[in-house]
């Protein structure tokens, strides 16, 4: 690995532990405005308006963003390896790169086999700051691995298991092998409203609004992103 590869690793691990501290809430208030100020520059990222138009995020904090973006990672962008490795650091206790994969592809929309600032920041700010229905959106096409616009059985266990596997033993001390598999038969069975083997977005948003079972088990993905 070249040293300017290892400094991107290094450096974006360090800006994505402070991006995970505030989506977990473990970053006070006071901590983020210290931040801020710290890092805050006078720059205007190209296509600043735009973002802004697009997210949620007012321009000085794109700006930080931005800039924490491109000082860590000063190429731009973000390849899957790295993803996982980010990832393996916030989850010692499991094997989070099965679920790192499939998150990295939900964040690359554009399926480049990179994240670039825009993706990072568009994805953020729908995780973060999102109405109900945007979050369940981006949910869903994180679950409907194919991108075929349907959910089948299959892809559903494959995201559950990669994030039980991710959460690890010391989270799931008494978890069975076939506790994944259960869980999704119920759930599925539920958003399947009409029973031909698929969930369409549809049923998919109708199924989490109206139960809270399973929308109190999507808040296990907005804490694992």
């Amino acid at each position: 690995m070249s040293s300017c590869s290892k400094r991107c690793k290094l450096g974006f691990v360090k800006f994505a532990q402070t991006i995970f501290k505030l989506i977990t809430g473990t970053l006070s208030k006071d901590k983020i405005e210290d931040e801020l100020e710290m890092t805050m520059v006078c720059h205007r990222p190209e296509g600043l308006e735009q973002l802004e138009a697009q997210t949620n995020f007012t321009k000085r904090e794109l700006q930080v963003l931005y800039r924490g973006f491109k000082n860590e990672c000063p190429s731009g962008v973000v390849n899957e390896d790295t993803f996982k490795q980010i990832y393996a650091q916030f989850f010692p206790h499991g094997d989070a790169s099965t679920y790192a994969h499939y998150l990295f592809n939900a964040f690359d929309t554009t399926q480049t086999g990179s994240v670039k600032f825009e993706d990072f920041v568009t994805a953020l700010s729908i995780l973060l700051r999102g109405t109900v229905h945007e979050k369940l959106r981006w949910t869903f096409n994180l679950y409907d691995i194919n991108k075929d616009g349907y959910i089948n059985k299959e892809e559903m266990m494959d995201i559950v298991k990669a994030i039980y596997d991710m959460m690890g033993k010391y989270t799931y001390p008494v978890l069975k092998e076939d506790t994944p598999r259960q869980h999704v038969d119920v759930f599925f069975q539920k958003m399947d409203k009409n029973k031909d083997g698929i969930v369409t977005l549809d049923e998919f948003l109708e199924s989490c609004q109206e139960d809270d079972n399973i929308m109190r088990s999507l808040q296990l993905f907005q804490n694992v992103m």
